[in-house]
């Protein structure tokens, strides 16, 4: 569409817009408009996208959007639009097909099977052509704040084709791209932020949880309110985030070595394939997250003893590990490491399963609209899975605490995981291996929620591109 026809119809489809953003008719459009009328249109702009498009394009910077600041901003979407859809349209022939998304994936160092590109092709066709042409990429993207072909591509691979959720044993994918410029440690990073204030916000649900694993019992039935009641009169309210520091402090190491190894052990598995499968890309992350269990694991330990530790028992976390060192010896910081391990299987099968299976039902169902299942979609499949993955493996969690603050309780069974199944099921039943198991359920949507906003808030502060 080009002359003065084309842009004075270009100016009508642009004020018609405007007009529908313009909630309160007085000819400005402020970013609580934007993201009320992006809503209401079923625009799918990424988070932030209002603040974004508000930045731009306000150039006399008063916080709002008259029509002709508006207008310029579209234009300027326009003519960026037009080189990522001609980057992407390797042919020339005006249409998009999965084959020419498939090779700008690979030329970015992110590759993808057909099925994927397929989906994501799915996402913006509207005609059911099976591709793209230039009004269905522009109607797609015109109010989503992407600036090249790398960002877009950055959004497909978070909001459809590769995102597994947070809680996920097996790590993020990065492309060439952003593994050679530093984005991917800015990743970690978020990462790292995320889920120190996640179990910061709930350790005091992880301490009880501990507490009750260890302490519970039949004939000692404790409760949620009234474990934190006993945990507050032996220490005060600060007792309640014992052993919390150094649960923070092993997230950092956790996520590199699991992120780096998961990089190593992803080229062995691959050899000449140009992408993994699911169940390829979880034997990798189940290795790599059992390589990274393995360095930092007594860490782990040290954090079982701190979390139960009484009032004065230890000055820090280097006299707790000096006590144990002394009067256990080197092998009693890899207590309860075997059904630690075996526990890795069953939670990160059952949570991945569940997890693509979730999204995929509900892209099936809604997706057709959008690429993006959307934060409150995630979250539900997010949680969901992850308390499934929990119930599957929690008497192996439970075991693995057990062994782990063996020495610190009085009387204890033998140190064995034979010997600990059998000791708790004779005394407490089939009920005693899910001990403290309420408060573990009652933290997962906090914890998953609180991670999910610091690490969206985390990745917009260093620069790296919202999902």
């Amino acid at each position: 569409m080009g002359g003065a026809g084309g842009d004075a119809e270009r100016r009508r489809q642009w004020g018609a817009l405007f007009d529908q953003l313009d909630a309160n008719k007085d000819g400005r459009v402020d970013v609580e408009e934007l993201r009320q009328g992006l809503a209401r249109l079923g625009m799918s702009a990424g988070a932030r996208a209002e603040e974004e498009i508000l930045r731009e394009g306000d150039t006399d910077h008063d916080g709002q959007l008259d029509f002709e600041e508006f207008a310029r901003f579209l234009q300027e979407r326009e003519r960026c639009l037009r080189l990522m859809f001609h980057r992407l349209d390797r042919n020339r022939d005006g249409q998009i097909d999965v084959s020419e998304i498939q090779q700008t994936f690979r030329s970015l160092g992110v590759p993808i099977t057909c099925a994927q590109a397929q989906r994501i092709l799915a996402s913006v066709d509207r005609d059911g052509t099976m591709t793209i042409d230039w009004q269905e990429w522009r109607d797609h993207f015109l109010l989503h704040p992407l600036h090249d072909m790398e960002a877009v591509v950055h959004y497909w691979k978070h909001s459809m084709v590769l995102d597994i959720g947070e809680s996920l044993t097996v790590p993020d994918e990065f492309s060439e791209k952003e593994k050679t410029t530093g984005m991917w440690w800015k990743q970690l990073l978020a990462g790292a932020a995320a889920g120190a204030v996640s179990r910061t916000g709930t350790a005091p649900l992880d301490r009880l949880k501990v507490f009750m694993q260890v302490h519970a019992s039949k004939s000692n039935a404790v409760n949620v309110l009234g474990g934190l009641q006993g945990m507050v009169r032996e220490g005060g309210i600060r007792s309640l985030w014992r052993g919390n520091g150094i649960n923070v402090l092993k997230i950092a190491p956790e996520s590199a070595i699991k992120f780096m190894a998961y990089e190593q052990i992803k080229r062995a598995i691959r050899g000449q394939q140009e992408t993994l499968r699911v169940q390829e890309r979880f034997v990798a992350g189940s290795l790599a997250g059992a390589t990274a269990q393995t360095i930092i694991y007594p860490m782990e330990v040290l954090k079982t003893r701190l979390t139960l530790r009484a009032t004065g028992q230890y000055v820090g976390v280097a006299d707790c590990a000096r006590s144990i060192l002394r009067h256990e010896g080197i092998r009693a910081f890899y207590k309860g490491y075997l059904p630690n391990m075996l526990g890795i299987i069953p939670y990160a099968g059952i949570d991945l399963a569940i997890y693509e299976t979730l999204k995929n039902a509900w892209l099936q169902k809604y997706g057709k609209d959008t690429a993006d299942p959307g934060v409150l979609v995630l979250l539900a499949c997010g949680t969901a899975s992850s308390t499934c993955g929990q119930i599957a493996s929690y008497p192996l969690a439970l075991v693995r605490t057990r062994m782990q603050a063996q020495a610190s309780v009085e009387g204890a069974p033998p140190a064995t995981m034979r010997g600990l199944f059998r000791h708790i099921v004779a005394r407490e039943g089939l009920p005693g291996l899910y001990r403290g198991i309420a408060p573990n359920f009652l933290k997962v949507v906090p914890a998953v929620s609180i991670s999910y906003v610091v690490y969206e808030n985390m990745k917009q502060a260093l620069g790296v591109v919202s999902r």
